[in-house]
């Protein structure tokens, strides 16, 4: 499975249960909604019927009061009920209209309160005739012995009060039960939320860890396959994946393969150039010495029959074969710089610089050395190749009567920076990039010891061990040859 089709799925998964999450709570709020305008309903009810009772208990309170006291101000209380009562009634049966229970309960105590205003009816006309005749009066006292003294009235008092109590009652556990399920709900929702919410974090987690564990690896071990390629070995990585990745894997794998059979094929150029090099140099040298012993033979045997003419001659010969010798010696290696492996060890900079001043300077030159020099792990031979080098062209080009050379070093973070300097001639500007061109001298060509190959051998080797080496120069003013070089050369460094 490739590794988008992972990423694709873990969010497959993550969304899903988001989505699921969003569901639950649209499902939750939905039910909040409801319960909220249940309550909201509830609470008018209850208002209502509370607004209800009061006004049935005023409308009894001011008939008692007329019938006691026989004065009209006592029916006001009992005309308004008349009045409050009927629209409270539609708006109770309109908000419970969907509820059966309720609404017959609420019908009961419409015509309970229907009944009673009869009943209160009847009295208060009779009431008023009596008041006016004596028939009246009878009447009255009839109507009031039948059903005042026999409590018609407060049995219909206390059977609506009943209904009332029982109405509100019955609301009361209706919302008590919703608020009790809206509760439910949200524990429930909230543990579901939570749960999906755990879940969906887990997931993304896992799939995370995989993904990122799986792509840490796939380029842990290319990583490891490029430092081994790095190191010369041309090792191939094992990927049955078949994903993003694998085809970076069969690259590296290709590429691998490539530079093995390059490596092969150089490193059996580099032999055949060494042999080359060895046949040549002994096939060169041969008629060299030759010719050389030759003129040592021509010297001992026959020097006192030799015009001065055909001495000068003899003496310009043997120089050019020295200087032939030379050039061989020198292109054999400034051609093995960088091919041939040399062994890193701890150098004391210091130590060969000085084994090289007692060397090549001339008792009658002077040397200033800094007063402590650093201590490498590098390659030796290219270092004291590289200063033996500079110093000899410093020994050289300075003054042959007050011979002075400065060598000096200084720390520039990762490299050391050394330098060489002379009171010789100076350069011109103009050949500061030109004398480090292999067989670029700026001395005439017969000179024996002006091959044009020392400076190049410096620079190959400089650059070889990824430094730099650059002149700084007048003409008359002296010479400085400045070059960095690694602090630790690497063993891979060749």
């Amino acid at each position: 499975m490739k590794i988008s089709q992972k990423i694709y799925i873990g969010f497959g998964f993550v969304i899903f249960f988001a989505i699921v999450d969003l569901i639950v709570n649209y499902q939750l709020s939905n039910k909040v909604i409801r319960n909220m305008e249940f309550l909201s309903r509830s609470e008018t009810i209850l208002r209502n019927s509370n607004r209800l009772h009061k006004s049935i208990i005023q409308m009894q309170s001011g008939l008692r009061g007329y019938l006691l006291a026989e004065k009209e101000t006592f029916l006001d209380s009992y005309y308004a009920g008349l009045k409050e009562i009927p629209p409270i009634l539609r708006e109770e049966r309109e908000i419970v209209k969907g509820n059966a229970e309720q609404l017959r309960c609420l019908d009961s105590i419409a015509m309970l309160h229907t009944e009673w205003i009869e009943y209160a009816n009847a009295l208060i006309k009779a009431k008023q005739e009596s008041l006016e005749t004596i028939k009246g009066r009878e009447v009255y006292m009839d109507l009031f012995e039948k059903k005042q003294r026999r409590g018609v009235g407060q049995q219909l008092n206390d059977i609506i009060t009943l209904k009332v109590k029982e109405f509100d009652q019955y609301e009361y556990y209706v919302r008590n039960r919703r608020q009790q399920r809206l509760r439910d709900s949200i524990r429930y929702t909230n543990f579901v939320s939570a749960s999906l919410a755990i879940g969906y974090i887990t997931i993304a987690i896992i799939t995370g860890f995989l993904v990122v564990k799986t792509i840490t690896r796939r380029i842990y071990s290319m990583v490891s396959l490029a430092e081994k390629i790095s190191q010369g070995t041309f090792s191939v990585i094992k990927d049955q994946e078949n994903d993003e990745l694998t085809q970076l894997s069969r690259s590296l794998n290709v590429m691998s393969q490539k530079l093995q059979h390059s490596f092969s094929a150089l490193t059996k150029r580099n032999q055949e150039l060494d042999q080359f090099a060895y046949v040549v140099s002994h096939d060169l040298k041969a008629p060299l010495r030759g010719m050389y012993n030759i003129l040592q033979w021509i010297e001992e045997d026959l020097e006192s029959e030799l015009s001065d003419q055909l001495k000068k001659y003899h003496t310009k010969i043997r120089g050019r074969i020295i200087r032939l010798e030379s050039l061989i010696n020198g292109l054999l290696q400034y051609a093995r710089i960088g091919r041939k492996t040399e062994s890193v060890e701890i150098v004391h900079v210091g130590q060969i610089v000085q084994e090289i001043v007692e060397l090549l300077v001339p008792a009658g030159c002077k040397v200033n050395l800094p007063s402590a020099m650093p201590v490498l792990q590098t390659k030796r031979l290219y270092l004291e190749q590289v200063f033996s080098n500079l110093i000899s062209n410093a020994v050289k080009y300075s003054k042959k009567e007050d011979c002075i050379i400065t060598i000096d070093c200084i720390d520039v973070g990762e490299y050391y920076q050394f330098s060489v300097a002379d009171n010789g001639i100076g350069i011109e500007p103009e050949y500061h990039q030109k004398i480090f061109t292999i067989f670029q001298t700026l001395r005439e060509k017969n000179e024996a010891e002006s091959t044009g190959i020392g400076l190049s051998i410096v620079k190959k080797i400089v650059g070889e061990q990824e430094g730099e080496i650059w002149l700084t120069s007048q003409l008359g003013a002296g010479s400085v040859f400045t070059f960095t070089w690694p602090k630790f050369t690497s063993l891979n460094n060749n």
